[in-house]
Order: structure tokens, then C-alpha cells, then sequence
């Protein structure tokens, strides 16, 4: 008899590096369970939750939200999927929420999006948004059809400050000094896979072939 093992993977990357477009396809690929700690973080500031309350007090500070509340919170949500496969983006990003994740968790594998900090730059302040719908544009692959206007209303578009380069250079320069040991972490205990490149729609096929390999082997130590 086969017994199917219960996944848990881990995604890194920094902001625009496509996370969101691999996690979705890792989704439907292999039925894991997209667990984003962005909106684990957010359900919890807007049911109010004990740890929701404790890390509004630290944003409202202008406070770093401590590691062990951090850890709590995403662990908390965890455990009501203990009998999922799932995939965890956006946790940990530093080496003691890496460290109180292992504890709970046998992180099975690691996938670390490397996109070239020039072309994730080019990518974010090449967008622009119509705020009012949330419609987004790309000045280099999906541009509006009158330039600086919304297609379906006319309306202005607006660089968000996210997208402004100043922003994004220093949210990516951050992302490297915060993640660089947490990926060193995972790649001394054997689990870290990176991928490089420029363009989703290359890296995906590296990266499906890697977990239909890694996956097989998994249910197959367990049969």
C-alpha cells in the first residue's frame, strides 16, 4: 500500500521576482495549498485576534513585530490545515521564524525564485494602476491603449510609491540583507532549490520538474 505524504514547501523571492505566479501554479500543479502569510497577517488585524491586536499595537508603534508573534500566528493557522500538503510564502524571513518552523514542521523543500535585481526593477516601475479598479498596466508587455490613461474609463493612472524606483530599490536591497541568512539556513540542511532566470513563464518548467522529481521520490520513501 501507498500512503500519500503530506507536503510542506516553503517559496522565497523577492517582491515582483513572480512569487505570486509560481505559488498559483504550484497550486493547481500539485494541490498543494497556498498559504500566504500577507493574508494570514491581515485576517488576523481584521478579526481581531489576541496576536492580530499584539502585532497592530507594534505596526501602529512604528515597532517591529517580534519573531515569536510572527511564528505564532502563521503557526496558529497552520495547525487547521495539519492534514494538507501545502506551500508557504511570505514565512520565514528571518532564521528564528525558520528555526520555530522547523520545530513544528519537517519543511520538505525550499524554492527560491533568483531574479536579477535589475530586471524585477525594470518589471515594478514599469506599472501602473487605475486605482479606482485596481487595473494594472505594464509600460513594456501590457501597456494601456492611450498612453497614461485607464482603457475602460479614461481615467488617470497613477505610479503607486511601491512601484516608484526609489521604493523598490530600497524594499529589494532590504529583502537581500533580511533573507540572505534565511536562505543560507536552508541550503545548510539540504532542502534549498534555487531557479534563475528573467521570465516566469522559462523558470516554470524548471521548477515543475523539479517538484514532480522531489515529490515522486517523497511517496516513494514512504510506500
Amino acid at each position: 500500500m501507498v500512503v500519500q505524504r503530506v507536503i510542506r514547501a516553503v517559496i522565497m523571492g523577492p517582491p515582483g521576482s513572480g512569487k505570486g505566479t509560481v505559488s498559483g501554479r504550484i497550486s493547481k500543479t500539485f494541490g498543494l495549498k497556498h498559504v500566504s502569510s500577507g493574508d494570514i497577517l491581515r485576517a488576523n488585524i481584521k478579526e481581531q485576534t489576541e496576536l492580530g491586536l499584539l502585532m497592530k499595537s507594534c505596526i501602529d508603534q512604528g515597532q517591529l513585530v517580534p519573531d515569536a508573534i510572527m511564528s505564532r500566528i502563521i503557526l496558529n493557522d497552520l495547525r487547521r490545515i495539519d492534514h494538507s500538503g501545502w506551500l508557504l510564502d511570505g514565512f520565514p524571513r528571518t532564521v528564528s521564524q525558520a528555526e520555530a518552523l522547523d520545530n513544528a514542521y519537517m519543511i520538505d523543500t525550499v524554492i527560491n525564485l533568483n531574479v536579477p535585481f535589475l530586471t524585477i526593477k525594470e518589471r515594478l516601475t514599469s506599472r501602473w494602476t487605475h486605482i479606482a479598479s485596481g487595473r494594472v498596466y505594464n509600460t513594456d508587455f501590457n501597456p494601456p491603449k492611450v498612453t497614461g490613461l485607464d482603457d475602460v474609463t479614461g481615467e488617470p493612472l497613477v505610479q503607486r510609491d511601491d512601484d516608484k524606483p526609489e521604493t523598490v530599490t530600497r524594499r529589494l536591497k532590504g529583502y537581500e540583507t533580511q533573507t540572505e541568512p534565511v536562505l543560507e539556513y536552508y541550503r545548510s540542511k539540504g532542502v534549498l532549490e534555487t531557479f534563475s532566470g528573467t521570465e516566469t513563464n522559462k523558470i516554470w518548467p524548471h521548477v515543475e520538474a523539479f517538484l514532480h522529481r522531489k515529490f515522486s521520490s517523497l511517496s516513494q520513501r514512504v510506500a
